[in-house]
C-alpha cells in the first residue's frame, strides 16, 4: 500500500480558495489513481473527486464542480486539490487516498486535514 499524507487544511473565509496537498513517498504513486473525499461533522464520508494516474482525466462530484480541480505532479509524487469560491458547507475533513486501475475501492487513505470556512 503507498503512504499518503495530506496538507494545507485551515480557517478560511466563504469565497477564500485554498489548495490542499496529498503527498506519497511511494515510488510508484504514477501507478495510482488518487481521490479526494471529505467528511463533515456527522456525515458521512463523500466523493469529491479524482484523477488517473497521468492526471488527463479528472471526474467531480456535482457539489464541487467548477470549483475544485485536482492536479498531480508525479515527479514529486503529489496530487493538489485547488479550491476556490469556498463554502460553508464545504468545512469538513478532507482526505486523499489510493487505488490501482484494477481496484475498484480506495484502499490507502491519508490521515486527513480539517478544512474550516467560517461565513
Amino acid at each position: 500500500q503507498v503512504q499518503l499524507v495530506e496538507s494545507g487544511g485551515r480557517l478560511v473565509q466563504a469565497g477564500d480558495s485554498l489548495r490542499l496537498s496529498c503527498a506519497a513517498s511511494e515510488r510508484t504513486f504514477k501507478s495510482y489513481i488518487i481521490g479526494w473525499f471529505r467528511q463533515a461533522p456527522g456525515k458521512e464520508r463523500e466523493f469529491v473527486g479524482d484523477i488517473s494516474q497521468s492526471g488527463i482525466s479528472t471526474r467531480y462530484a456535482d457539489s464541487v464542480k467548477g470549483r475544485f480541480t485536482i492536479s498531480r505532479d508525479n515527479a514529486k509524487n503529489t496530487v493538489y486539490l485547488q479550491m476556490n469560491s469556498l463554502l460553508p458547507d464545504d468545512t469538513a475533513v478532507y482526505y486523499c487516498a489510493a487505488r490501482t486501475l484494477l481496484m475498484q475501492d480506495f484502499t490507502s487513505w491519508g490521515q486527513g486535514t480539517q478544512v474550516t470556512v467560517s461565513s
